[in-house]
């Protein structure tokens, strides 16, 4: 049935799919023959993003690329840029410990949480105009990290990267409304390497080279495989300790699999509170799950992006963090990791 549904909904919005599609590949082109301004800055940039609406991992590959930044001597020479979807606040922002998720959104607070002792974390819609506002700010900072700017065409990156989910490729969607893309599938050979998230462990040898040769009909550059990997659980307040009966709540674009990992750790989830992507808990909601947890007397546990926008409701009571955890993830390299940092690192020397 869902199948039918999708090949319906691709088959109606058709129309409308193609005239998206000719719309960008116009703009594309404008920005290929610089009819539309393309700036470029001394200070080194990277992209990573993807050609979907979302759902991709580019958090926490740039916390993955952040990592690598600071191993390599980096710590407090390099910044991060993004939008800051979902913040309440407008314009360029550079993050300090006065904000929280509502003020840069839940990615970049994220992001600040872990790494604001050695990363510069900002926002600002407008990319050619924050990257100098960083420069100016912080003239020691050599590499800036752009979070979710493929298709930002105006800032011309030193070295692009491209995520596209295993569950989900690019080479089987489609243009919006049909699909989820951005943008054609031709949009690929803007990248200077890709990289398949959120690949199972035990992913074969004979599958990888499937996917690479569908890959390979877009783009010759260098593929590679990641996987999630789930950390410790972490507790909201120190010293406390989780239960194996669990309230489950998510607000983040694909819940299955974290789910999923849930029940093979055995922990019995009696309550699956599952927003959408994004979601900005309201103080009923927050009640709601609060009052679940007190009756099954059950722990409470989130995603991290979601732990980071429940930590910012001022209202968030110490008895609903004292029952609250969170899992953190991290990106696993299936093979050739090496490979990877080398071409990185080789990216920027030559910048």
């Amino acid at each position: 049935m869902q199948l039918f549904k999708n090949k319906y909904w691709q088959l109606v919005m058709s129309p409308f799919s193609i005239l998206y599609k000719w719309v960008m590949q116009l703009r594309n082109h404008l920005y290929d023959i610089e009819h539309k301004a393309v700036f470029r800055f001394d200070t080194k940039i990277i992209s990573v993003g993807n050609l979907s609406m979302g759902g991709t991992g580019k958090t926490p590959f740039v916390e993955y690329v952040l990592r690598f930044l600071i191993a390599k001597g980096y710590s407090n020479k390099v910044a991060t840029l993004s939008r800051g979807y979902g913040r309440k606040s407008k314009g360029f922002r550079i993050a300090n410990d006065k904000d929280s998720s509502r003020t840069i959104g839940d990615e970049p607070f994220q992001i600040f949480q872990k790494f604001k002792d050695e990363v510069v974390v900002s926002v600002g819609e407008d990319r050619v105009l924050a990257i100098p506002s960083i420069i100016y700010e912080h003239p020691e900072n050599e590499i800036i990290v752009l979070d979710d700017a493929y298709q930002h065409r105006s800032v011309k990156p030193n070295f692009s990267i491209l995520l596209t989910d295993f569950n989900s490729p690019f080479y089987n969607d489609y243009v919006l409304p049909s699909g989820t893309l951005r943008e054609s599938r031709k949009g690929v050979k803007r990248a200077d390497v890709l990289v398949v998230t959120k690949c199972p462990f035990n992913l074969g040898g004979l599958e990888k080279e499937r996917i690479t040769e569908n890959i390979k009909q877009y783009s010759d550059e260098k593929v590679f495989f990641t996987s999630v990997k789930y950390e410790k659980l972490v507790a909201t307040l120190e010293h406390q300790k989780a239960g194996k009966k669990i309230v489950l709540v998510t607000g983040i674009a694909q819940a299955q699999k974290f789910k999923d990992y849930l029940i093979e750790e055995k922990f019995a989830i009696v309550k699956h509170f599952d927003f959408d992507d994004h979601h900005n808990f309201t103080t009923k909601e927050i009640d709601n799950i609060d009052m679940t947890a007190h009756a099954e007397n059950a722990s409470i546990i989130t995603t991290e992006k979601d732990w980071v926008r429940l930590i910012s409701m001022p209202e968030l009571t110490k008895s609903f963090q004292s029952k609250l955890f969170y899992i953190p993830i991290m990106v696993q390299f299936l093979e050739d990791e090496k490979s990877f940092h080398q071409i990185l690192e080789d990216s920027i020397i030559r910048a």
